[in-house]
Parts: structure tokens; C-alpha cells; sequence
């Protein structure tokens, strides 16, 4: 799942893009403090950058020249300034695609799929992962097994798609909270065990047993 981070001052439409993202499958960041905007996008580990040209403190242009110093994360200018030399200068500076404001709405998504496909070409297809026989479904949030199919929640899809991703060692609950959190989904610690019996509960019903092994006092461990 690809993560999308928005730098953008209008609150309305930062708010409308983060929903319109999400709806499309998309993990999603935000940037509220205009102070320090390259560090917080090369630290928030985005698969993407969707940045306005006017902004506070430092444009778009400035920005988008600093992270190509050092990242060759993709950069999508989504901006109200519409002349051809605003365009040329956006791709000259490390740019990946310039969209003028008012976006098409499926125009910007394909945009958007594009830039990905090329910047990350191994993972273009990705929208099953599988773990032995257990084969996760991204688009639809289901989980399949020897023919048989379950549907998750949100929640408990992005859990346990954190535990395969993570299938090599013991997660920690520390680990699944700070990825939940990150990911703009808030879970306690008394939230993920309440997730983490609910997808055991799912799992059994198609035949999945004991594959989530918790660790005392680690976290948790798939078999």
C-alpha cells in the first residue's frame, strides 16, 4: 500500500485530498507546520509527495529542490498557478507531474497511478500479498484461504497486512500502534488486543488457526 504524503496550506482541500486518497485505498500524511516541510516529508517514508507552490515560509519550488539534493521520492506539484513557465520550472527543479487547481478529480487519480507505476515498477501489481497458503486481497480488504473467503475491517485488515509484511521477526505492540498511528488510524493498546482477537476469531471461521502467536511481553509472531 502506497503512502501519500499532502503539503498543502488550504485546510479544505489538505482535508478533501486526505478523504479522497483514503477512499482510494491510499495511506495518507498530512504536513500542518510549514516549518521544516523537506524534513518532515523525507521522515514521514511517503512513497509520493502531492505539494502546493504557495506556501509559507518556503515555496513549493524551494522545497521541492532541497528533498531532490538528497531523495528521488516522487514529486507532484498540485497548484493554482497555471502559466506554461510555472510548469517548466516545476520540471526542471525534479518535478514528476505538474496539476493545476481545480483538478479533475479522476484525472488527478490517474496522474497519481502513474507516477507510482513508474517510480516503483516492482510493485505496480501489488494488490494481493501472500503468506504460505493466506493470500490478502488489498483492494477489497478480504483474506482467502484454500477457497475460502473472509472480509476484515479496516482495522484489522491493516493489522494483520503489518504482520505478513513483518512476517520475519516478532512485532511488537509498540510497533502495530506506532504503524496504526501513523497511517492517521488511532488504536490503543486495548484497542489492538480487541483487534488482534477479532481477526483470530475471522480467521478460524475459514480454517486459518493459530497463526498469530503472541510473544509475552515482545508482541506478536506469525507461524
Amino acid at each position: 500500500m502506497y503512502k501519500i504524503i499532502i503539503v498543502e496550506d488550504d485546510k479544505q482541500i489538505r482535508d478533501e485530498l486526505k478523504i479522497l486518497l483514503e477512499n482510494s485505498e491510499y495511506i495518507v500524511d498530512v504536513v500542518n507546520d510549514f516549518n521544516n516541510v523537506e524534513e518532515q516529508i523525507l521522515n514521514s517514508n511517503s512513497n509520493l509527495v502531492l505539494l502546493d507552490i504557495n506556501l509559507p515560509n518556503k515555496n513549493g519550488y524551494q522545497i521541492c529542490s532541497k528533498i531532490r539534493a538528497s531523495s528521488k521520492i516522487p514529486i507532484i506539484f498540485v497548484t493554482s498557478r497555471n502559466s506554461s513557465m510555472d510548469e517548466l520550472n516545476g520540471i526542471m527543479i525534479g518535478g514528476d507531474d505538474y496539476i493545476e487547481k481545480p483538478y479533475n478529480i479522476p484525472i488527478l487519480l490517474a496522474r497519481i497511478k502513474n507516477v507510482l507505476s513508474r517510480a516503483y515498477p516492482e510493485s505496480k501489481n501489488e494488490i494481493k500479498i501472500k503468506y504460505k497458503e493466506i493470500v490478502l486481497n488489498i483492494l477489497d480488504s478480504t483474506v482467502v484461504y484454500k477457497c475460502e473467503k473472509i472480509e476484515l475491517s479496516k482495522t484489522e485488515f491493516k493489522i494483520l497486512y503489518y504482520l505478513i509484511k513483518n512476517s520475519n521477526r516478532i512485532v511488537s505492540r509498540a510497533d502495530i500502534i506506532e504503524y496504526m498511528w501513523d497511517n492517521q488510524l488511532y488504536i490503543d493498546d486495548n484497542t489492538l488486543s480487541v483487534n488482534i482477537t477479532r481477526i483470530r476469531e475471522k480467521l478460524s471461521q475459514i480454517g486459518i488457526n493459530d497463526l498469530i502467536e503472541t510473544k509475552r511481553g515482545q508482541g506478536y509472531k506469525l507461524l
